[in-house]
């Protein structure tokens, strides 16, 4: 039976605990991961919403196929193509969970998931659950291995910020987020059809709420030469997206330095790199940061950004 967003009741009651949104531009071929992975989850209570962003390869055909089988809710936008974040900015608008958990169109997870993932949000106490924006664990690729690093400890309550800065966690991770909370920290729209960094939401979220951080492989991460993980770091093209994050990092990030001077030092230099290959001056970047400390780093790496600008493919 196909599910339309009107077939969907209105009373806030009815909701689902979970929407599970995937954005997707021209991913027919490997849509089916998510969908087979919701078809599996152990926990029923959720929607999947999707917002095509523009595609040309029949995903509006494969999602009707999905409607008419699936016994969850299948809700579809389509937009003109504008960009990830774009349809980011729709999902957070559009969703009816009260936890919402983006997944990729070309990845998948395990059957426990959404129950490991309620489980943990439950476990957090009642009186302490406003102050959490929602839970994160880890993932691994198709082949079964670890992508990133493992967290301090099993749960570790903390913040984007500092997982990166001082725990020195990298690598891929996948978790849900309170949908109210995503409400208010919308992406920027001035970009559109360029790779816009989610880090930039993500940390500043990280400044107003925790997460819990938790040693469970709950997502599998598909690298492959088709995965959206190619393509992110194409320099030229993605000039505007790479400009704001590292900006960002030299504005607002700076009071993490002591703990990891290495990555301001390396922001300096992609802000420069960046600003170069989308027109900006050295004086329009010198007035864009906002601190002296940001101002003397770009100084200081102004040369290698330079020299980056340069190598960097035409």
């Amino acid at each position: 039976m196909a599910v339309k967003t009107e077939d969907l009741p209105l009373n806030n009651s009815c909701q689902p605990v979970f929407t599970v949104f995937t954005p997707t531009y021209n991913r027919a071929l490997t849509l089916g991961r998510v969908y087979g992975s919701l078809q599996k989850q152990t926990f029923r209570d959720f929607e999947w919403l999707i917002v095509d962003d523009g595609s040309s390869d029949g995903t509006f055909e494969l999602i009707q196929s999905g409607q008419r089988e699936a016994d969850f809710p299948i809700r579809y936008f389509r937009q003109d193509h504008q960009g990830k974040h774009i349809a980011f900015n729709r999902g957070v608008q559009e969703a009816y969970g009260e936890l919402f958990l983006l997944i990729d169109s070309d990845d998948e997870f395990f059957p426990e998931a959404l129950e490991r993932f309620l489980y943990h949000w439950e476990s957090i106490p009642m009186d302490q659950r406003e102050q959490f924006v929602g839970v994160t664990a880890l993932c691994i690729d198709q082949n079964g291995k670890l992508v990133g690093d493992p967290y301090p400890w099993d749960i570790t309550d903390s913040d984007a910020l500092e997982i990166r800065y001082r725990y020195k966690i990298r690598g891929e991770k996948w978790g849900f987020n309170r949908t109210a909370v995503l409400k208010e920290f919308l992406f920027p729209e001035i970009l559109k059809r360029t790779y816009l960094p989610e880090g930039i939401i993500w940390n500043q979220i990280a400044r107003k709420y925790k997460t819990r951080f938790i040693n469970e492989r709950l997502r599998i991460y598909w690298i492959e030469s088709t995965s959206l993980v190619h393509g992110k770091n194409k320099a030229r093209t993605n000039a505007q997206g790479g400009q704001l994050q590292h900006l960002n990092n030299l504005n607002n990030e700076l009071d993490w330095f002591r703990y990891a001077p290495g990555d301001f030092f390396r922001s300096a230099v992609h802000f420069g790199r960046f600003s170069f290959h989308v027109g900006d001056g050295l004086g329009k970047q010198f007035k864009m940061l906002e601190n002296r400390l940001a101002q003397v780093l770009w100084f200081l790496m102004l040369p290698l950004a330079v020299m980056i600008f340069l190598k960097d493919p035409k």
